[in-house]
């Protein structure tokens, strides 16, 4: 395990950076850009995902830490949810949809592994250990 100095260190965070940037550019085309509700929407779940990574990392506590991944994991949640009702309602073409959910898919799971590596071996709770596995 490496020790992590900065939030953008965390593969997860990046990997979010980079969800969140994609759902913008995917929200800024065609029909999709009309669509306010569902457009502000996924926005705000892709964005809250790196910002819980960032927020609970700072917050120097392992239980904080692990809160604010479970959040950044449900709104992974959310952004997929969301990435199906755009493709359904064709804002975006079935192979963005699957490539989008592929990457929420990977982030979901990076998100889950340090969520765990926060567990300490009973599992009743973050321990304070500050490190996190990286992504080989």
């Amino acid at each position: 395990m490496a020790t992590i100095a900065r939030f953008e260190e965390i593969v997860a965070w990046q990997l979010a950076r980079q969800l969140a940037n994609r759902i913008y550019d995917a929200t800024e085309a065609g029909a999709f850009s009309r669509s306010f509700p569902i457009r502000n929407q996924i926005e705000r779940s892709a964005v809250s995902v790196m910002a819980n990574i960032a927020e609970g990392f700072d917050r120097r506590s392992s239980r904080d830490f692990a809160r604010f991944l479970v959040i950044a994991k449900a709104s992974a949640s959310e952004t997929r949810s969301l990435l199906y009702l755009a493709g359904d309602r064709e804002f975006i073409t079935l192979a963005q949809r699957d490539d989008l959910l592929k990457l929420s898919w990977r982030l979901a799971g990076l998100l889950a592994g340090l969520i765990k590596s926060l567990q300490p071996p009973s599992g009743r709770g973050p321990t304070g250990a500050q490190t996190v596995n990286r992504e080989p």
